[in-house]
């Protein structure tokens, strides 16, 4: 199994993937290591004192309680207090990737350095990870402020082993004590001295966590749109002159480049795009009785690379965001040394979630936008005035005995709407909390979460596209078979003829969508088009 080096400095999207979803195992480098130790080590030879100067969260209350001193005496009990006080998550529990990302994400903020808990509550953490000890961590609760307190706590009461704490081992979920015990991990209490429990749950990691994995996932449909594009320009014997090299290149939107390239390759060596097929005429093709030029073709179609490489463009900018936000040090307070070679703590605001909170708002949008262009699509495959053709909402003979295709692309009009009332930006929303003390927060979680709903509902509309471009495609398979499709997009009608039962009449909708939808859910989709020209953009 993958072991994966966290140093606080290089872990990636791709890794926090495969530590999510794969499996892949941790290990501290030896150098944040020792960084963590020696800190430590002077924070208990000088700072444990009675006499220390107050230091937020060290010594001292938390939130607006700030004022209020805690004893020497008195720590490991407030310690202890902050983790079930902060457990106050709500909602369905994340998914064991997320909490999975999350505890990855959290380790390495450690890595940094500057955090000033003990060595021993982080290898805890890391035996939990290995050994798939996944706390019970409801996903509402946390304004991206003071990080994600709530989430964190939930995490936290496991690792302390709360006799009601619970966690999922091996698929099962049940109390913290025996999860850590079938694990292998002592299940008795573990106690959190001075900094420890503020460093774990005063930070950013759930929401870096989700964005992480969201945006591995985004990427994945981005490429997938473009398929789906070029499928149904083929269905519409679309213009090639628009993904022209020459014209993205005067435009220098490395997006757009990139879009219309992967165009281009889908449609290699096609001849259904060309001027010849163009010219045939089909039966239903009521607008042009006669043959001309096409010339150009609507927006969604002619537009694709500019509108598709913008989305891409927005993507590239939350990756830097978020890879930031994998390797930051986001708790508080944060200890550093000082130019006499001793340890300053200071307070600030790293756990403020805006970076992420943008991340993921710009991200819906563009998933938003991908959504829009690809239902503009499949509506003009159905819609006589638009298809150049094709039968009326792409019915078998004999048409208005068969209906077609028209509600179900009306039910990805639905869902493409849907996404639409999600596009508000979390981060323009802000509310006090703790008194004011938080008077102003990020709302990156909500961001987060608001973005995987948009994900989710991509691939019910991808799905519908492809759905009706290889309909189209199947309906006129005769009239136009000397004209061949691309390399990409023939493959990937194959791959959907494969596993969709197209008829001539109309036939139970659902196993047409279902395989459909999940094609572009799985990834087979852009499989099956990879398969055929390689790695797309």
């Amino acid at each position: 199994m993958e072991t994966i080096i966290l140093d606080g400095d290089s872990l990636t999207i791709e890794q926090v993937v495969r530590i999510a979803r794969d499996g892949a195992q941790v290990e501290i480098a030896p150098a944040s290591r020792a960084e963590i130790i020696r800190k430590r080590e002077y924070i208990e030879e000088n700072w444990l004192t009675e006499n220390a100067p107050a230091t937020y969260g060290f010594n001292t209350g938390v939130g607006k309680l700030k004022d209020y001193k805690i004893s020497q005496a008195d720590n490991e009990r407030f310690q202890r207090n902050i983790v079930l006080s902060h457990c106050s998550g709500i909602g369905e529990p994340a998914s064991e990737q997320i909490v999975r990302a999350m505890m990855a994400v959290r380790i390495n903020a450690f890595c940094v350095g500057v955090s000033g808990l003990r060595m021993e509550v982080v290898d805890r953490l890391v035996q939990m990870l290995n050994s798939g000890v996944h706390p019970v961590v409801p996903i509402q609760g946390s304004v991206g402020a003071s990080g994600d307190l709530a989430p964190l706590a939930h995490m936290v009461s496991v690792l302390i082993g709360y006799e009601q704490a619970e966690a999922f081992y091996q698929g099962k979920r049940m109390s913290a004590p025996e999860a850590l015990a079938k694990a292998g991990i002592s299940p008795v209490a573990f106690d959190l001295k001075a900094k420890d429990c503020l460093a774990l749950i005063n930070g950013n990691s759930l929401c870096a966590g989700m964005a992480a994995l969201t945006l591995f996932d985004a990427e994945m449909i981005m490429k997938t749109a473009d398929a789906a594009g070029a499928l149904s320009l083929e269905a519409i014997r679309g213009e090639q002159a628009a993904f022209d090299a020459r014209i993205h290149a005067v435009r220098k939107q490395p997006g757009q480049i990139a879009a219309a390239e992967n165009i281009r390759r889908l449609i290699e060596g096609s001849r259904r795009t060309s001027e010849g097929s163009r010219a045939v005429h089909l039966e239903d093709d009521i607008l042009h009785p006669t043959y001309n030029p096409r010339v150009q073709d609507q927006y969604s179609f002619r537009c694709l690379p500019q509108v598709h490489g913008s989305c891409r463009d927005q993507l590239l900018h939350a990756r830097q965001l978020i890879t930031r936000e994998l390797n930051a040090a986001t708790d508080n307070p944060l200890v550093f040394w000082n130019d006499n070679g001793a340890l300053e703590f200071l307070s600030g605001g790293n756990f403020h979630c805006e970076p992420i909170g943008f991340a993921m708002d710009i991200l819906a949008i563009a998933l938003i936008e991908i959504g829009n262009i690809s239902e503009r699509r499949l509506f003009a495959l159905c819609d006589t005035t638009l298809n150049y053709g094709l039968p009326p909402n792409l019915a078998g003979k004999p048409i208005g005995l068969n209906y077609g295709y028209g509600i179900i692309s009306t039910a990805a009009a639905a869902v493409a709407s849907e996404n639409k009332t999600l596009a508000f930006p979390s981060v323009a929303d802000t509310i006090p909390t703790k008194s004011s003390q938080e008077d102003h927060v990020s709302m990156a979680a909500w961001s987060c979460r608001k973005a995987q709903q948009v994900l989710d509902n991509m691939p019910k509309i991808l799905g519908v596209e492809c759905l009706l471009a290889a309909r189209a495609i199947f309906l006129t398979r005769g009239v136009l078979a000397e004209y061949k499709l691309g390399k990409g997009s023939q493959a990937l009608y194959d791959a959907l003829a494969k596993n969709v039962p197209f008829t001539e009449e109309d036939s139970y909708m659902p196993n047409q969508t279902r395989p459909a939808l999940e094609m572009v859910r799985s990834g087979a989709v852009l499989a099956a088009a990879e398969g055929a020209i390689g790695a797309l953009n």
